[in-house]
């Protein structure tokens, strides 16, 4: 046990330690404590507002490329990653992250690749240092076009 410094100050701190017979010890502390804090505003809220198909020639149409166009509100993100999963949201089929650099307004096209048609599910997280926001669609790729 460690008591009160010798200049009698009221808001001196007393530390005290206990043996538990769980394992470790507790200390407990009294006295009065001070600490910063930063609220940080974080990406609020994710929106999937455009998705549109990619034409290719024949010879380029191995997989379809499908453009996201995605909005955000709060602060700016510094990384995206795209789950596509079964249409179920269940199996993950795939999983792309990517740094972004965005200056003022949270507007960002997002452009994934599909092997081959079907109807996936789509997740769309935008994250920074301290915060994630996520989008969810259901989307039908056939070769040419989604819905």
């Amino acid at each position: 046990t460690t008591g009160a410094s010798s200049n009698s100050d009221p808001s001196a701190i007393v530390e005290s330690m206990e043996d538990n017979p769980d394992g470790g010890c507790h200390i407990y502390r009294n006295g009065y404590y001070r600490s910063g804090l930063s609220v940080v505003e974080g990406i609020l809220e994710v929106n999937i507002i455009q998705m549109t198909s990619i034409q290719m020639t024949e010879s380029q149409a191995e997989s379809s490329l499908v453009d996201f166009v995605v909005t955000c509100q709060g602060s700016l993100p510094t990384d995206v990653c795209t789950v596509v999963s079964d249409p179920t949201c269940q199996v993950s089929k795939s999983v792309v992250c990517d740094p972004v650099a965005i200056s003022d307004e949270c507007l960002l096209t997002i452009r994934r690749s599909f092997e081959e048609p079907g109807t996936y599910c789509i997740n769309i997280t935008l994250g920074d240092d301290s915060s994630q926001a996520l989008a969810s669609a259901l989307i039908s790729v056939n070769r040419g076009e989604s819905t």
